[in-house]
């Protein structure tokens, strides 16, 4: 622990459980013939690193969303190319929370045609779930921490960690931000040596 801020995962841990991710998916979808819709801009790093764990003819496609007003609604800013009608689709997010974003997501797959549709997450936050939701394969259980790295952000900031941290109190992060970027980089050159 470095100054309220918490490395939860490293890159090497990262990488063995996604590894270990692709080869249930694998195991699950022999052909390798399923179109992976990942969910900008959070699953980029994830997706990125499955995918080179995934079969040649698996098909990556990207679908980004925003919420907006008091309600929440979400509404497609980029939506997916590739026809989903008979496909199987794998679903690849970077963190799920509530249930309520990866509900909506399920529905408009759905309404695509997809004759199967898996679930993947590289991080569950079980104890937040409002709506009951299945992960099929999840890298990691969570609980209510604010999670920064390796494409989950704060503000638009920090993705590109390659390491995953959470934030044990978030004033620490909105009052001070160099705290949080001298303890993520600090951590990261002594791993480096």
């Amino acid at each position: 622990m470095t100054d309220g801020f918490v490395r939860v995962a490293d890159a090497d841990t990262l990488g063995r459980r996604i590894g270990e991710l692709a080869d249930a998916i694998v195991e699950d979808h022999p052909s390798g013939d399923i179109v992976v819709v990942a969910v900008l801009k959070g699953s980029l790093f994830f997706v990125k690193d499955l995918m080179s764990h995934l079969p040649l003819d698996t098909t990556p496609e990207f679908l980004a969303l925003t919420r907006f007003g008091e309600q929440g609604r979400v509404s497609v800013t980029l939506d997916i190319g590739t026809s989903l009608e008979d496909r199987d689709v794998l679903l690849a997010l970077e963190i799920v929370d509530t249930g309520l974003t990866l509900t909506t997501i399920l529905r408009m797959l759905e309404a695509k045609g997809a004759r199967s549709i898996r679930t993947v997450a590289l991080f569950d936050k079980v104890p937040r779930r409002i709506v009951d939701v299945d992960v099929d394969y999840r890298g990691f259980e969570v609980g209510d921490e604010y999670l920064l790295g390796y494409g989950l952000d704060w503000d638009g900031l920090y993705r590109n960690l390659p390491d995953v941290w959470a934030v044990m109190n978030m004033s620490d992060l909105i009052d001070e931000p160099n705290r949080f970027i001298t303890a993520a980089y600090d951590v990261s050159a002594n791993d480096a040596e």
